[in-house]
């Protein structure tokens, strides 16, 4: 997900409930630019490929047509890696989750000009679909690219990977699973090493016990392509859910 700006200007509070319940949330919602293509995409497309949130266990299976290992990304941004992985892995079935109109719009247009079929999206805040509609031990992988890094010490409270968050992640994992995340930014890359090996469901696959190389099915975005010119390091976690 591409960071977005710190100083945006935080919604009235009716207008974020309306996602989440939650008291602390690690996204802010924002009236960003939304082209005419995101907003037809966001109108015709967001129906058929769109999933409701609600309040219960989704039949994934159901709501793919079909039965195939399921990859959650949480927070996409505009969809990019999402788009691209889909495309070279089309017996995988993709869920993105997103509340950023904009991104959400962009996705649905490359999911339709490619003609992907094993892409679904949940505009909703992340915590609460897998806290209500993904069943534990359920899925293959765990994405998370690129969080906001909440950079004040003040908003760390605001980062999506918390320990709380990593618990929930680590129980919807099928044994085997893996939690995958990836930051430009090394001071939330030291934390996510601290937190998620501190959770005693997961094991990291590095060897050295830090951080592992950009794996073949985490393509490189136009924004970390940008990063890497301009000096950034870039750390892949990759954590797997242990079998007992």
């Amino acid at each position: 997900m591409i960071h977005p700006n710190e100083n945006s200007t935080t919604p009235e509070d009716g207008q974020e409930k309306t996602l989440t319940s939650r008291s602390v949330r690690s996204f802010v919602v924002r009236n960003g630019r939304i082209t005419p293509a995101q907003q037809r995409a966001l109108e015709q497309l967001l129906p058929v490929y769109g999933v409701p949130f609600k309040p219960q266990l989704a039949d994934w299976t159901e709501v793919f047509g079909r039965s195939a290992e399921l990859w959650v990304e949480t927070g996409f941004g505009n969809g990019e890696a999402l788009l691209s992985m889909a495309g070279n892995h089309p017996e995988i079935n993709f869920l993105g989750i997103e509340v950023h109109a904009p991104g959400i719009g962009h996705l649905l247009h490359g999911v339709e000009k490619a003609g992907l079929n094993n892409v679904r999206v949940i505009r909703h805040d992340a915590v609460e679909v897998f806290q209500e509609m993904i069943a534990p031990g359920s899925i293959a992988k765990a994405l998370i690219f690129f969080p906001d890094p909440w950079p004040k010490k003040r908003h760390h409270k605001r980062r999506i990977v918390q320990t709380d968050f990593i618990s929930l992640l680590a129980n919807r994992l099928r044994p085997g699973g893996f939690l995958h995340c990836a930051t430009d930014w090394a001071p939330y890359a030291e934390s996510m090493l601290e937190l998620i090996g501190s959770n005693e469901d997961l094991f990291n696959t590095s060897e050295q016990n830090s951080y592992c190389d950009r794996p073949d099915y985490r393509p490189l975005t136009k924004f970390e392509m940008r990063g890497k010119r301009l000096g950034h390091n870039v750390f892949d976690l990759i954590y797997a859910r242990k079998n007992s």
